[in-house]
């Protein structure tokens, strides 16, 4: 198992598979912002959205490690459901404010063939599923970019065309975690839905005026902690930001930091891409030599906290990191949410329910 720190203890709020969500409680203290949170993977997204300030009723994700990890992290504070989101029943999670999640990327991916929704991993189904049987003020869900692609203009106008018969205003955007503090280049294809009362507020978050820290910055106190006599030139030479950090599918074999394309990048920035170490790079190790990353280093990439803890052995909390959102990204869409959702009109208004586009983005990009 890899432990970055000690974590909260398990909790009694687990529930496993079967018609699942029956015991859930629905809506927070007076006046906060709650949230169920779908595919939650090892938490990149709740994490986020909890630190914009919504309380998650409960997270859902069917990967045993994944769930571990969240409940290492927040098993204490979150009902952590393991199970398919097929079998989670809404109803019992009418209220709340946020529905969010990261829909499995693989039908929309150049890896996963872009199949689509003729691709049974497609739960962009299941998730308007839920937000028809819970009702919520808002809604956010994020994959890849692909989605974005001329190829799937039918099926985005017919998860829209759901969305605005339900009564959401919508917009679904490229947004790039750089913009958001992350040394990373990571674009994701972003939906926001949000129901006509609190629609006018909603306003995408602005790209943080200072650039991203670099690679170099931001592990440095990591690659040198065991001495390695090459950590300071490493640093003068990884200052610039990382490629997309891929964790890939159980199917693909041990970790690594991305197809050759990717790797390539790594090794302009002085990392050796074509595995995960166990540990950093210690005072026996050339100077010259290109290191590897470890589980942590790929984690602070991603904006997750130090402390956040991974269960599992090396390849599955890799894979775990690769596929998150990244918390800092979340947590900027989160307050723009949030910020919309407590300045509501006081009567409904008129405002045309559509969808706000504000890209252009062609099949080669």
């Amino acid at each position: 198992m890899v432990m970055a720190a000690v974590g909260v203890g398990h909790g009694e709020p687990t529930v496993r598979a079967g018609r699942i969500g029956l015991e859930a409680s629905a809506g927070g203290t007076v006046g906060e912002l709650t949230s169920l949170e779908i595919c939650a993977g090892a938490g990149g997204q709740s994490l986020g959205l909890e630190q914009a300030g919504f309380s998650h009723d409960a997270a859902v994700e069917i990967d045993p490690d994944a769930c571990e990890t969240l409940r290492l992290n927040r098993g204490s504070e979150w009902k952590i459901i393991e199970g398919d989101v097929h079998s989670l029943d809404g109803r019992p999670f009418a209220g709340v404010d946020l529905v969010s999640g990261g829909v499995p990327c693989p039908p929309f991916s150049i890896a996963g063939k872009q199949l689509g929704a003729d691709d049974d991993r497609d739960l962009f189904p299941q998730a308007l599923r839920l937000v028809e049987e819970i009702d919520p003020r808002a809604v956010l869900l994020e994959n890849v970019r692909g989605l974005a692609t001329r190829r799937f203009d039918r099926y985005r106008a017919q998860v829209l065309e759901q969305l605005h018969t339900l009564g959401y205003q919508t917009w679904w955007d490229l947004v790039q975690a750089s913009d958001h503090g992350v040394p990373q280049l990571r674009p994701r294809f972003v939906l926001v839905a949000i129901k006509e009362r609190w629609a006018e507020m909603f306003r995408w978050p602005q790209a943080s005026p200072s650039p991203p820290p670099t690679v170099g910055d931001t592990l440095h106190d990591l690659i040198s902690v065991h001495d390695w006599p090459g950590a300071d030139q490493w640093r003068q030479r990884a200052q610039g930001i990382a490629p997309t950090i891929v964790g890939g599918s159980k199917k693909h074999g041990g970790p690594d930091l991305g197809p050759t394309r990717a790797r390539e990048a790594w090794k302009k920035l002085g990392v050796d891409g074509l595995g995960v170490a166990d540990q950093p790079p210690g005072p026996e190790f050339p100077a010259h030599q290109l290191p590897k990353l470890t589980v942590q280093m790929v984690a602070r990439i991603q904006g997750f906290p130090d402390d956040w803890v991974f269960s599992g052995r090396k390849t599955a909390a890799y894979r775990q990191v690769g596929n998150a959102f990244p918390p800092p990204v979340a947590r900027a869409i989160g307050n723009a949410i949030r910020d919309a959702l407590s300045d509501a009109r006081p009567e409904p208004g008129t405002t045309d329910l559509g969808h706000h586009a504000s890209l252009a983005i062609n099949d080669g990009d």
